[in-house]
């Protein structure tokens, strides 16, 4: 899925951001307040990670404009700032969660699985509708309680439509939340993804709308698993 990654030490966010794409995640890097706001306001982000000492303007001010302008983008924080009252500042202002540096990749993406769990409205594991489910944890596909691995495009694709049962989204919105900055995109990449989904998952599992997009069909589920 994509991530917004914000974050101004060079060395830090270069490993992060190689660290995350080996592990599937899509990720737009910026290293200041102020790109950090106009990217999170232009993007459609599974969830941020936001430094608070930053240049230009301060994260706790990034945080504190989008979440005043109603945007409920899952947030972790990853900062040294290990001071109560910064821990407290932005959590009240709407951080998911608090990481504090350094920290281990293991617990970071663990941390970043279950805010976006909480964000898809349970902290169950696995969400869906009634013929097909998403395991948010081990990224698996169940169809009539078969498994099967998903590409981390696959799964970036199904998430975004899971999430949204019965809803359409167009091709631009399925490609924002696919694909970060600098990747090449062709014009019928999303078509291809589908394509190869409809094979493991069964021709109606996702519904071309002529013209408009593709949905999955309503009636959601969330089912088992952990926090």
């Amino acid at each position: 899925m994509r991530v917004l990654l914000v974050e101004d030490d060079e060395m830090i966010g270069r490993s992060l951001r190689e660290a995350l794409a080996g592990q599937g995640w899509s990720v737009d890097w910026v290293k200041d307040g102020l790109l950090a706001q106009s990217a999170w306001s232009d993007g459609d982000y599974a969830c941020v990670l936001l430094d608070l000492g930053l240049p230009k303007r301060d994260g706790v001010e990034v945080l504190r404009l989008a979440r005043s302008s109603g945007d409920r983008t899952p947030v972790l924080v990853l900062t040294a700032r290990d001071g109560l009252d910064d821990r407290v500042a932005g959590l009240d202002l709407g951080a998911d969660d608090y990481l504090l540096k350094p920290y281990e990749m293991r617990e970071l993406v663990a941390r970043m699985r279950a805010i976006i769990r909480r964000r898809d409205g349970a902290a169950h594991s696995v969400i869906g509708n009634d013929s097909v489910q998403l395991d948010l944890t081990t990224r698996e596909v169940l169809v009539q309680g078969e498994r099967s691995q998903l590409s981390a495009r696959e799964f970036a694709l199904l998430h975004a439509l899971l999430e949204r049962p019965g809803a359409i989204l167009s091709r631009e919105q399925l490609e924002n939340r696919i694909y970060g900055w600098g990747e090449e995109v062709s014009s019928n990449a999303v078509d291809v993804l589908i394509h190869g989904m409809r094979r493991k998952l069964g021709i109606d599992a996702i519904r071309n709308v002529r013209g408009l997009g593709w949905r999955v069909a309503g009636g959601a589920a969330a089912t088992g698993g952990a926090p």
